[in-house]
């Protein structure tokens, strides 16, 4: 690295207006690296040489380093120094660890009612011909299968009729099929600035375009939208509103209004993935009734008995858009599972599936009141119901939300940074935190402390610990 570079650094560092030197440094490296005045392992100056041409204190430098090197910027090894990584080339979207993306639903320690569900399960296999199910179905779900899904959607919709539903083997099956029907390789799905993951996962395999669309607390903005369609490629909206993840917001019924003015006036499809809405003891109507010919509304049983039930409802806007969906679905997935289906049937005849819902809800807002005042109020956005929350990093702490996802995870804390949910390239500064899956009320809370901990520290002092 040229003495004429760390000139023109020292100098930016002087004129700098209150930003932390060692963030401004790794903002300099990272410019540097875009504009190709630094390349892929050229050398860094050692921290002492780094320091004393910039001004800075030693520990300062570490910092800057430590930072440009969580961002993915530089790497260094004992011994050898410090060298630039250059840019990192971009990939498709890859299959990790669960909890890296995986929003795990809240598992109720009630004996009694995991055994109401072993046995409900047993009676499924004792009266049910097994050979029936473990033959190919035709897509879509059958008589029984659609009359039970019928219970479950009328608590959302005002009317659904079984010639209108599609069983689907999971939301996200349902979603892949939607996005490859509904959107031509010319046009756009509209989504909101921070998004299900899985959403952007199937675009980038299907190679859809996705236009980001600016959002506040109760949901997308409609302005832009509108600016959107009227540029004629958008084909349709992708919207999760209500308990939205990452966010856990709930749009207003008045939000939800005037963004199904707008479809209806440009012929707007609408997606309304409602995966969380049964968690949440009163939601505003859904799209698919103020827009029912729009919209293709999806809901299913996976957030009350675990992903290993993946069963979704899918509610079309008339018959014929079912017949010409159930065509497409059974060339991607060529039918859900019969055993599955007949598992999730019986539970919703029974009334298991209610008393899981409800045992579910209840644990997930013990465990709410366990993170408030450990998180603080002002920090976290969260619902009641639902088994995630949003924090923001508090502007006092010198953590990003990607380094500090990692260091939670190391301590079994579920956390996801906000990099993973942004459509935008401008992620917040916050995280996802789950709070599901096989964890105690007690573990919860005790990584709650750990976490607080955590944060309360520099973040370049727990770099490398585990």
């Amino acid at each position: 690295m040229k003495n004429t570079e760390l000139t023109r650094w020292a100098r930016r560092l002087k004129n700098s207006q209150g930003q932390p030197a060692y963030r401004l440094i790794a903002d300099l490296i990272a410019e540097d690296v875009d504009s190709g005045r630094l390349q892929a392992r050229d050398r860094l100056p050692p921290l002492r040489d780094l320091a004393n041409a910039t001004g800075i204190n030693y520990t300062t430098a570490a910092r800057a380093y430590s930072e440009a090197k969580n961002r993915g910027l530089i790497d260094s090894h004992p011994g050898s120094g410090t060298f630039v990584k250059g840019k990192t080339a971009p990939i498709r979207p890859s299959s990790g660890s669960y909890e890296m993306t995986m929003n795990l639903m809240v598992e109720p320690a009630i004996p009694t009612l995991v055994e109401q569900i072993r046995d409900s399960a047993i009676g499924v296999l004792a009266q049910k011909d097994l050979y029936s199910m473990l033959r190919y179905q035709a897509f879509g779900g059958n008589k029984e299968n659609k009359e039970a899904a019928l219970i479950w959607l009328d608590q959302r919709l005002p009317s659904p009729q079984a010639e209108q539903l599609l069983i689907c083997p999971g939301i996200h099956s349902a979603l892949i099929g939607l996005m490859s029907t509904l959107v031509e390789k010319h046009q756009v799905l509209c989504v909101e600035s921070l998004v299900y993951p899985g959403i952007k996962a199937i675009a980038a395999h299907l190679g859809i375009g996705l236009l980001s669309l600016e959002s506040d607390s109760d949901g997308l903005l409609v302005r832009p939208f509108e600016e959107a369609c009227k540029q004629g490629n958008v084909a349709a909206i992708y919207l999760n509103p209500t308990i939205q993840n990452p966010t856990t917001s709930t749009m207003s019924l008045s939000r939800r209004e005037a963004i199904a003015d707008v479809c209806l006036r440009y012929n707007v499809q609408i997606i309304e993935d409602d995966a969380y809405t049964m968690l949440a003891e009163q939601a505003p109507i859904s799209f698919a009734e103020l827009a029912p010919d729009l919209t293709w509304y999806i809901t299913g049983t996976s957030k009350c008995f675990g992903p290993g039930v993946r069963s979704a409802f899918m509610h079309t806007p008339s018959k014929r858009h079912s017949q010409r969906l159930a065509a497409a679905m059974r060339a991607l997935h060529v039918m859900s599972s019969p055993l599955t289906d007949a598992l999730v049937t019986q539970w919703i005849l029974d009334g298991t599936a209610e008393k899981m819902l409800q045992a579910t809800r209840r644990e997930a807002i013990a465990r709410l009141r366990i993170a408030e005042p450990l998180l603080g109020l002002k920090n976290i956005r969260s619902a009641e119901g639902a088994f995630h929350l949003w924090m923001s990093i508090p502007k006092t702490s010198d953590w990003n939300s990607s380094e500090l996802a990692v260091q939670l995870r190391d301590i079994g804390l579920s956390a996801v940074s906000s990099a993973a949910f942004s459509t935008d390239n401008n992620p917040p500064n916050a995280i996802r935190l789950c709070f599901g899956g096989p964890i105690s009320r007690e573990q919860w809370e005790d990584n709650l402390h750990q976490m607080a901990d955590l944060i309360a520290q520099p973040s370049y002092m727990a770099t490398g610990m585990h």
